[in-house]
């Protein structure tokens, strides 16, 4: 477990810190200036992007993860962030291009900064997964990009706080079960 452990710690680390900064600017100047908040992913990904709406709601947002039966219909000056791995699953490279047709800013979350999904976005954050030789013993399949994903995503929340002046106090009084 240790070598499991730290390969995907260090492969995390990596990732993430490979990020632009210029694209992680965009991703929060999108957030704090849209009118509603749209995430998607499929699968496991998809599991990541709704772990992001549920801190973003936790901030104040107007939130809704695309499929859900109350997701309303995405409109012009709307930010959709979609997260592939791959960036060529169909639902997720549809959704960005139904999305942008209606005038919503695209932000993507990619392993594939050449994917269908990237070439469908403003933005693109490209989260490497580093497909070594060790990658398949230690970290099988998306392993790396999806746990990159989340860090990724959930160290953008004390930034978004912190251009909100929002305490981790305010978010608690938005957490499903604060009572």
């Amino acid at each position: 477990m240790t070598a499991s452990l730290d390969y995907i710690l260090d492969a995390v680390k990596r990732s993430v810190s490979s990020v632009d900064p210029k694209t992680v600017n965009e991703l929060i100047d999108g957030i704090m200036t849209a009118k509603t908040i749209f995430v998607y992913g499929s699968g496991r990904s998809g599991l990541i992007g709704q772990f992001f709406c549920v801190r973003l709601v936790q901030l104040g947002f107007d939130v809704h993860f695309v499929g859900d039966m109350t997701t309303p219909i995405v409109m012009k000056g709307d930010l959709t962030i979609l997260v592939s791995n791959t960036g060529n699953t169909m639902s997720v490279v549809q959704t960005a291009n139904i999305a942008s047709r209606v005038g919503s800013k695209i932000i993507s979350i990619t392993d594939n900064q050449d994917s269908k999904l990237a070439i469908a976005s403003d933005v693109v954050i490209h989260l490497p997964a580093f497909k070594d030789k060790d990658r398949s013993r230690y970290a099988p399949l998306g392993t790396v990009f999806e746990e990159s994903a989340l860090v990724f995503l959930d160290s953008t929340i004390p930034m978004i706080m912190e251009r909100l002046g929002k305490t981790e106090s305010d978010m608690r009084k938005r957490h499903a079960i604060w009572v």
